[in-house]
């Protein structure tokens, strides 16, 4: 797949329009070719937050990835007070993990804001 067909891909997967109405496209545009560098790495294993993981692994959750994982990466961002060194590993981190973080983070949200017991 050459890269403006990968890139295609990304944005349809993100639903970018919708993203750019809400955020800056240039945000957008760097979690698209934040994922696109990622789904096209010829590599066994990618590094994501100093720990080895398989290949197929990550382009599993990256594929995963939709509008509203996007939405949930920029929320966390907007939301973070801490000093952000490294802002592609960041990202990377935050997309890889969003997968698996996005359902319990929201009902955590929710468990707090209407006080359930």
């Amino acid at each position: 797949m050459s890269t403006k067909e990968l890139l295609a891909r990304v944005r349809d997967q993100i639903e970018y329009d919708i993203l750019v109405e809400q955020y800056s496209r240039e945000e957008v545009d760097n979690i698209v070719s934040l994922m696109a560098e990622v789904l096209s790495a010829q590599c066994d294993h990618f590094k994501i937050s100093c720990k080895q993981y398989p290949m197929e692994l990550v382009r599993q959750r990256f594929r995963a990835l939709t509008y509203h994982h996007i939405e949930y990466v920029f929320d966390c961002l907007e939301r973070s007070r801490s000093k952000i060194r490294n802002i592609k590993q960041y990202l990377l981190a935050a997309l890889f993990n969003a997968p698996a973080t996005f359902d319990s983070f929201y009902r955590a949200e929710v468990r707090h804001d209407f006080d359930f017991r």
